[in-house]
């Protein structure tokens, strides 16, 4: 049996499945200090499903406690950072397209330094080891605790991070935290310095949240050990999270859209998770969400690590409906968490998306009788809205305009009862509500590499397989049983302008958790 927690910003949900079967689930108020919220979820899971701890497994934990952390710039720590490219990215510095105020936050000393390769591995410039150990006395006399090293293409060859990484450890001491690029972001340098010092702030926060659910096991004598999800839909254990707590951006969404699939029974379809506030669409390929191709940006500030292609709409069950010269709108405001107490079924004063559903007939939530007074015509118009808004979220995902089958999630799904235009099927499964945390204990361990490879070098075969063992190593590494790994997704981009016949391959692979549970 496996636990799968959703902690959210408003909800924590738990669940316990047995192999495909959902034995109990719950949603519970996410509290202040974490621990105590999982603890009480899990308790009351386990106690209704008549559950020992002894009989669970493993817990699989999905979290936005970093994500929240780094958008209301809250708990950060700040960072030293190191970057080796001289003399090839001396014109654009560090930190310089980010929003002032977190660039305040957690920008502390920052030097450049001679350094890196070039695409094929070659040496642009030899690393000035000398440098580097003077910005790591200067760190030090700052009281940097966390420091950010970013090498050019170091995707492609490491050793320079690595011997940094060495020097610095060597003046800071074994305590320091360093955050290497090559282990979160892909090639492009920019975007990959910004999520490696995005992870180096978050370092201490890491620990706390981490060992706070450690402490939540604890207390409840769960003896299996605990996975926290990460943004492409598989797990990392919590040693990993410690280190790389970035790589849990966008997870919630991605559970969803895991659970949705096993929800819903397609592992090919259009997920939409309908919270209190927004709605996240995305599209499932083999049960895995489809990855952005592009940069995407976390808190203003631009990243190039994986994350999931996800549109969010300002739609939820909270969303506030405002009458404007004979029409409506609905959202993006939202009463959010205070559902309970502003929605006019609850005796509130807030006309919301859910009053509208159980004016409607449709949704069987609070207390109808004090929505019995609105306007038919206006709950009609705003019925219409709500699913016009839905069917503009599907288009704007569909990559054609084949009709394609719509799986709804999240507590909001009982706002939808109509079909969708551009769709095969509406699907809301049993369990919607906590597809999320469903999407955590189904989840597996994965890994990932890009690099960029001369086929004319190499051969395109032995390129292919020299990306997929990186990719299945660093799925071991996180935790995965070797002999369960299967490669789901890979690409080849052949780069213009590029001398060798050079292709940048991108490589994905997940598989089972090495306790073969």
């Amino acid at each position: 049996m496996r636990l799968g927690v959703d902690v959210g910003g408003t909800n924590t949900d738990a669940v316990l499945v047995d192999g495909l079967r959902v034995v109990a689930s719950c949603k519970q108020p996410t509290t202040e200090d974490v621990s105590s919220g999982i603890e009480a979820a899990l308790r009351r899971v386990l106690m209704s499903a008549g559950v020992e701890a002894q009989a669970v497994t493993a817990v699989m934990i999905g979290t936005t406690h970093f994500t929240n952390a780094f958008v209301a710039r809250q708990s950060l720590l700040p960072v030293g950072i190191l970057r080796v490219a001289l003399p090839a990215a001396r014109g654009i510095p560090p930190l310089v397209d980010w929003p002032r105020d977190i660039r305040q936050a957690i920008g502390g000393p920052c030097f450049q330094v001679r350094g890196g390769v070039q695409y094929d591995g070659r040496v642009n410039a030899e690393l000035d080891e000398k440098a580097v150990r003077e910005a790591a006395q200067q760190f030090r006399e700052a009281g940097i605790q966390s420091v950010a090293i970013s090498s050019l293409f170091a995707p492609i060859s490491a050793d320079m991070e690595l011997r940094a990484a060495d020097i610095v450890r060597a003046e800071m001491g074994a305590e320091v935290a360093i955050t290497l690029s090559h282990t979160i972001g892909r090639i492009g340098l920019l975007e990959r310095e910004n999520a490696t010092i995005m992870n180096a702030s978050l370092a201490r926060l890491s620990r706390e949240v981490v060992r706070s659910f450690g402490a939540a096991m604890r207390a409840l004598s769960l003896q299996a050990p605990f996975y926290i999800s990460q943004n492409d839909g598989t797990l990392m254990s919590a040693d990993f999270v410690e280190r790389y707590p970035v790589l849990t951006f966008a997870s919630g969404p991605t559970n969803s859209m895991r659970g949705a699939a096993r929800l819903g029974g397609h592992e090919t379809a259009m997920v939409a998770d309908i919270g209190g506030t927004t709605t996240d669409f995305g599209w499932l390929a083999g049960g895995f969400p489809r990855e952005s191709s592009v940069s995407v940006d976390v808190g203003g500030v631009r990243t190039n690590f994986r994350m999931p292609d996800i549109y969010a709409l300002g739609l939820g069950g909270g969303s506030r409906v405002v009458e404007q010269g004979g029409d409506v709108a609905i959202g993006p405001g939202s009463v959010g968490y205070r559902l309970l107490e502003e929605a006019l079924v609850f005796g509130g004063s807030t006309l919301t998306a859910t009053d509208i559903a159980v004016a409607a007939g449709y949704a069987e939530i609070g207390d109808r009788d004090r929505v019995a007074h609105l306007d038919a015509a206006l709950v009609e118009r705003c019925v219409t809205r709500i699913h016009d808004m839905v069917a503009g979220g599907v288009d704007r995902m569909k990559t054609s305009a084949e009709p394609v089958p719509l799986i709804l999630v999240g507590g909001g799904a009982v706002l939808i009862n109509r079909d969708i235009p551009g769709t095969t099927e509406v699907i809301v499964p049993g369990h919607a509500g906590v597809a999320n945390a469903i999407g955590a204990s189904i989840a597996q361990i994965g890994g990932e590499t890009d690099r960029v490879f001369s086929y004319e070098q190499s051969g395109r075969e032995a390129a292919l397989a020299a990306a997929r063992a990186e990719a299945c190593e660093r799925a071991v590494a996180a935790g995965a049983r070797p002999d369960s790994i299967v490669v789901i997704d890979l690409e080849e981009l052949p780069l213009a302008y590029v001398p060798g016949n050079a292709v940048r391959v991108k490589v994905k692979v997940a598989g089972d958790l090495a306790a073969g549970i």
